[in-house]
């Protein structure tokens, strides 16, 4: 059993992820499991680290009284950004006072970090009130781990310096978004892991409630009268809920996706980065999948192929879906046992088998370069949305004798089609999100992006198929600018949020103030994000209420979506409120005091 070197409480010198920066921390606990310590760092953050990756102050202390100077500012830094014409002997001085010897010291033995100004507009400065302020970049000051400490203290090192050597500031974003990703990374203690869902006993329910939720609406929808309150009566045999055949159609779907998906066209990205420090590689190419799924289908209706089959077979192909998911979380849960440690996700790492198998051990399931959760989070599920809305369209008009949609289907089926391809073509978007970079790959995400997108997201078509409703002109101009209004909040503060995090330093941001970080990271804190905390999530709101209103007021259950969506991303926000204040520890506390509206403006 691994010693413990280090007490409880005691102060110690800990290496932040990622870089070679040490600094001032102090030891919370020691796991004789995984050999690590639980450290706190000034702003709050806490994180665990190697043995190897602490060292006693007293150690710094000892070489910065031999190190030759006891004035910073008259001694040379030898950081990595050393003039080439510079050699690596020792200098003496020039005089007695000056003709002490200054003894080559390792980087690792005293931190001497470089502090170079920077020339940025969206700074603390302006949050805090002060004047713009403009420093040219004709200078550099040496700081020894003590002056560090103390300049950390104050928090005026992390608002107006960057903390690199010159020669890495070119690639200060890629460093930036690979040390927050170590962040995210470092293991947790399972005694001490948040457990979401109601924990073992709420996920336990939710596998099985999630698939009898699809169900009851589908069934509800077929009838005649659709109010919830009117159970289905009677309920099918369960012969009729199965059929080999449907199930072999949906294979069909899932495979002809997956060969798009291979398909050697588009562009190829680097996701974030892993907690190895590598990233995977992503061919952007939904768009194309999806342009190649929509010439199959004109083709179809062109030799006038039944494409009716879905509409007759629905309630099979939502039960053939959720069996495949199953057996796909099934396989996923199996394979986890035999990856790395450092390939599992975190949330999904508990030790619970009911709680693993919904939320996914493993982050990025993968089989050869194929990556089974990138796939599944766009391609069959989303694209199969819009094919299952085509198809309800044309039952529509066959169902009650229509030469043409009905006004209402025609905006259900435009608003939603607007909506998928604007994440296809979007699509390199989502390797930021938090299913990619968070979430494992379980029941929750299959049965989600399997089942759950395209035979609940469709619920509105599938509904105005037996359930005729007109609404006048004036009223779907009123429902289109509200759908427009919130595709432009949503996709505004989208492109806004991911253009700052690829590259903060674009001129076409400049106007934008933010915060920064211990991560490294800023917080925006204007445009949309200095109105609310989530404007994606207002706009999606918006977007998901004109849907419904659609649809008339004769039953709620078209409305299921827009209400099930208000409950979702309130929990969504919730969730991201903990793994901020986590990840970014009093730099999230100022951004909430200075960004206090969460969703909607005006309410808390």
């Amino acid at each position: 059993m691994p010693s413990q070197k280090f007490a409880d409480n005691e102060l110690v010198m800990g290496r932040w992820p990622g870089s070679s920066l040490y600094y001032e921390v102090q030891v919370v606990s020691f796991d004789n499991i995984t050999d690590r310590y639980t450290v706190k760092y000034k702003d709050g953050t806490e994180l665990e680290l190697k043995e190897s990756d602490i060292k006693c102050i007293s150690s710094f202390r000892s070489k910065k009284r031999h190190s030759g100077s006891s004035s910073p500012s008259r001694r040379r830094s030898r950081s990595r950004s050393r003039s080439p014409g510079r050699t690596l002997k020792n200098t003496t001085r020039r005089s007695n006072s000056q003709g002490r010897e200054i003894k080559e010291v390792k980087k690792t033995d005293i931190l001497e970090t470089k502090l170079t100004p920077v020339l940025r507009e969206n700074n603390v400065g302006r949050y805090n009130g002060e004047g713009h302020i403009i420093e040219k970049n004709d200078m550099s000051v040496s700081f020894t781990q003590q002056n560090f400490e103390q300049e950390f203290e104050d928090n005026e090192i992390l608002t107006r310096y960057s903390i690199r050597p010159r020669r890495e500031e070119s690639k200060m974003q890629v460093m930036d978004s690979k040390e927050e990703n170590l962040m995210e990374k470092v293991p947790v203690k399972r005694e001490e892991m948040e457990l979401e869902f109601g924990g073992k006993i709420g996920t336990f329910f939710m596998i099985f409630l999630l698939p009898a939720t699809v169900f009851f609406l589908l069934l509800i929808c077929e009838q005649k009268d659709a109010s919830i309150l009117n159970l289905p009566s009677p309920l099918p045999a369960l012969e009729d809920l199965w059929d080999v055949r449907v199930f072999g159609v949906f294979l069909l779907w899932f495979f002809v996706q997956a060969l798009f998906y291979l398909l050697p066209i588009g562009k190829v990205v680097d996701g974030m980065p892993l907690s190895n420090g590598k990233a995977l590689k992503y061919r952007i190419n939904g768009f194309y999948a999806f342009v190649l799924t929509a010439t199959s289908l004109g083709v179809s209706l062109y030799f006038k192929m039944g494409l009716h089959y879905v509409y007759d077979h629905f309630l099979q192909l939502a039960v053939s879906a959720t069996v495949f998911s199953v057996l796909l979380s099934i396989y996923l849960y199996v394979r986890s046992y035999k990856v790395p440690h450092e390939e599992l996700s975190l949330g999904g790492n508990s030790g619970n088998l009911i709680y693993d198998f919904f939320m996914g051990r493993e982050l990025n399931p993968c089989i050869g370069t194929f990556d089974l959760k990138y796939f599944c989070e766009l391609r069959p599920g989303l694209i199969g949305w819009v094919v299952i809305n085509l198809v309800m369209l044309l039952a529509e008009m066959k169902a009650q004798n229509r030469d043409a949609p009905s006004l209402s289907m025609i905006l259900v089926n435009s608003f939603q089609l607007l909506y998928v391809v604007d994440a296809l073509w979007n699509e390199e978007a989502i390797l930021t999100t938090m299913d990619i970079t968070h979430d494992g790959l379980g029941f929750m995400l299959a049965f989600g992006d399997l089942v759950w997108v395209p035979f609940v997201y469709s619920l509105q078509a599938f509904y105005l198929v037996n359930h005729p409703t007109e609404i006048s002109w004036p009223v779907a101009s009123a429902i289109i600018t509200l759908n427009v209004f919130g595709y432009a909040i949503f996709r505004g503060a989208n492109s806004q949020k991911y253009a700052f995090r690829r590259n903060p330093s674009d001129p076409k941001l400049a106007h934008l103030k933010s915060i920064p970080t211990a991560s490294g990271k800023n917080l925006l804190i204007s445009g949309w994000w200095g109105l609310v905390r989530h404007p994606n999530y207002l706009g999606d709101l918006i977007m998901a209420l004109a849907w419904s209103l659609a649809c008339g007021f004769n039953h709620i259950l078209p409305y299921f979506y827009v209400i099930y969506f208000t409950c979702l991303l309130i929990h969504r926000e919730a969730r991201d409120e903990r793994q901020c204040k986590k990840k970014y520890g009093l730099a999230w506390e100022k951004y909430c005091q200075r960004v206090q509206f969460r969703i909607f403006p005006y309410i808390y």
